[in-house]
């Protein structure tokens, strides 16, 4: 993928671990579980050109970009005023994330791929929302305060796995402005038709602690255009027992 040249974007939003409210009424409420972020530092180069039409990578004050590898389980899928989705609204997800802000300041993530167990989701999200979502087999469980992940995709030529394993510590995070500005985002732009679509989201402060990793065998990162990312450790390993999280509908492009 071509390298583009970073301009950092003036008056970004702020960050803040508790969300602003929700510009409509909610189209989608889901609950996400026993959530594992792993991230690791990156040149802002290397994201940009993964990134969609009118946004640029977001950076922390060193100026780094972040890659997010995070496992989790999806309940509770429901698109209100309807009742839960039985069994489909509930599965196991992967994703790879970047962080990105457009020409308005609008801070969101930018998902890379999204690998879930249930195909009929996976079909209805790729078509409908225009996420890159893909069909994969995975496991996933808790034993104690380790949770263990492990999928392999089912479909495209390489069809790449990965494995993961994180004990969650007992040192909840209080106060850390890098954990915010990896998990308080209230957005996603996603791309779709050569433009850009911007969805908000809503949901009580993520309660996080720090986690020790186990195991790690990853192709997912490199996959997602990352290659030799995981043979390194994460720069950051956080766990979370989940919040329910509730998205209004899409929206263009915003002017500054």
């Amino acid at each position: 993928m071509r390298q583009r040249m970073i301009d950092p974007v003036q008056d970004a939003e702020s960050i803040s671990p508790a969300a602003p409210p929700l510009p409509g009424r909610a189209v989608i409420q889901q609950r996400w579980r026993d959530a594992v972020f792993l991230h690791w530092r990156v040149d802002p180069a290397s994201a940009a050109g993964w990134l969609p039409p009118g946004t640029r990578p977001d950076t922390t004050p060193d100026g780094a970009s972040w890659v997010g590898l995070i496992p989790f389980r999806l309940e509770r899928t429901a698109f209100p005023p309807l009742p839960v989705v039985p069994w489909l609204g509930t599965f196991l997800e992967t994703n790879v994330r970047l962080y990105a802000v457009d020409d308005a300041g609008r801070r969101s993530v930018v998902f890379r791929s999204l690998d879930a167990e249930h195909l009929l989701p996976v079909l209805a999200a790729r078509v409908g929302l225009g996420l890159p979502y893909r069909w994969a087999r995975m496991r996933g469980e808790r034993l104690g305060t380790t949770l263990r992940y492990a999928s392999q995709r089912l479909e495209g030529a390489t069809r790449p796995r990965t494995r993961i394993a994180v004990r969650s510590t007992e040192a909840a995070v209080e106060v850390d402005p890098l954990a915010d500005f990896l998990t308080a985002r209230w957005a996603m732009h996603v791309g779709r038709a050569g433009g850009t679509r911007y969805w908000r989201n809503e949901h009580e402060p993520w309660p996080l602690f720090r986690g020790e990793l186990l195991d790690l065998e990853d192709e997912l990162l490199a996959a997602a255009g990352f290659p030799g990312l995981a043979n390194r450790a994460p720069d950051s390993i956080l766990v979370s027992p989940g919040v329910t999280t509730r998205f209004a509908g899409p929206s263009g492009p915003a002017a500054r």
